[in-house]
């Protein structure tokens, strides 16, 4: 909806466009906030469809997060069609035969020539054979005219999202406005289930840095509505092709900590190493070699937690290896499918070893 990369796992339609605006944009007054989009609109005949393309990905719990937690949106899970029927004037339409000309064809329907001409903005007497006339009438005939009507749920609130939660697992459900609120802006949405595990949320915006988060406090405002007990950063490449030195770097991954603590407690902060990459695909990136490194030696002054994912995946040199095992893009900055998917498993395996080193410290 917002004309960018979407979930692979989540569709959203809507029947009327959207405005948006991305947090990497300069600020204009949108109300950017904790998916690092805001999507807003003055309609209020809207409806936007979410569905799982998934099977498995059901969820129990939806949140509504919006500026000010405002009550903006109806939920509703299901729609009945209701069919109308009207009187509509009737459209009778001639196709011209060979030989036939306009006055037989008036006579044929009871009309005037002169009508026929005004229907079809005629300016003489001369038809063609094979082209279609329009017949005035003032005849009427019955249409049915179908309507979708939607049935709203009762949402409760909470002072950072509007939600709704059944025991039901759900796979679509269907956003409407709130129709005493006359402008509509949506900050994101959260799905949950039932099952037990961890939640894991994501929020990536193509081309944000760091500064560009920092520049809209909502953003770290509306992280509250998730509840997280482990805040992941993992950002460092696109500063990297700015060419910001590592101390910039660092004010700037400081100042993004800050933020997250203030609004959130003394939560948890893990911090993961921009991975390796290349300049104009020959040249070894250092800049992100050197943020990793500063992350690195930071940590402890800073209170986060390290992932090294540059080390893990090979570090200064290991960019063309990286691409001819397939994962990494030809421009030599992206990785591939596999080489993201390495990342996350990596990453996975490193929480769970961490997790199992603690569980036996403790026995």
């Amino acid at each position: 909806m917002a004309r960018t990369n979407g979930s692979s796992d989540i569709k959203f339609t809507s029947n009327t466009g959207w405005q948006n605006h991305r947090i990497v944009s300069p600020i204009d007054g949108s109300p950017v906030g904790l998916s690092g989009i805001a999507l807003y609109t003055k309609s209020d005949d809207f409806a936007i469809e979410l569905n799982t393309k998934v099977i498995g990905n059901e969820f129990n719990t939806i949140k509504i997060i919006t500026p000010k937690n405002a009550n903006s949106f109806d939920i509703a899970t299901a729609k009945r069609t209701i069919t109308l029927e009207s009187n509509v004037p009737k459209k009778i339409t001639h196709k011209i035969k060979s030989g036939q000309t306009i006055s037989e064809i008036a006579d044929k329907y009871n009309v005037s020539i002169a009508e026929i001409k005004k229907a079809n903005r005629l300016k003489s007497n001369l038809i063609r054979a094979g082209k279609t006339l329009k017949i005035p009438t003032d005849e009427m005939q019955k249409k049915a005219i179908q309507r979708s009507e939607f049935i709203p749920l009762s949402m409760e609130a909470d002072i950072n999202s509007h939600f709704y939660k059944t025991d039901i697992s759900l796979n679509k459900i269907y956003l409407l406005p709130n129709k005493s609120e006359n402008s509509f802006a949506l900050n994101g949405v959260v799905l949950e289930n039932k099952n037990s595990g961890v939640i894991y949320h994501n929020i990536g915006v193509n081309g944000a840095k760091l500064s560009d988060y920092n520049k809209y406090p909502m953003f770290f405002e509306q992280l509250k509505a998730l509840e997280p007990d482990l805040v992941v950063i993992a950002l460092g490449t696109n500063e990297s092709f700015d060419k910001m030195t590592a101390a910039a770097y660092m004010e700037q991954l400081a100042a993004f900590i800050q933020k997250v603590k203030e609004e959130n407690g003394n939560i948890n902060i893990l911090v993961i190493t921009p991975p390796p990459s290349n300049f104009k695909r020959k040249y070894p990136n250092i800049f992100a070699a050197d943020y990793a490194k500063k992350i690195i030696d930071g940590a402890e002054d800073g209170n986060y937690t390290v992932w090294d994912m540059y080390s893990q995946m090979g570090g200064l040199f290991s960019v063309n290896r990286n691409f001819r095992n397939g994962l990494m893009a030809n421009d030599r900055v992206h990785y591939s499918k596999s080489g993201y998917e390495k990342q996350g498993d990596l990453f996975s395996e490193a929480i769970l070893k961490a997790f199992q080193d603690y569980k036996n410290s403790r026995n």
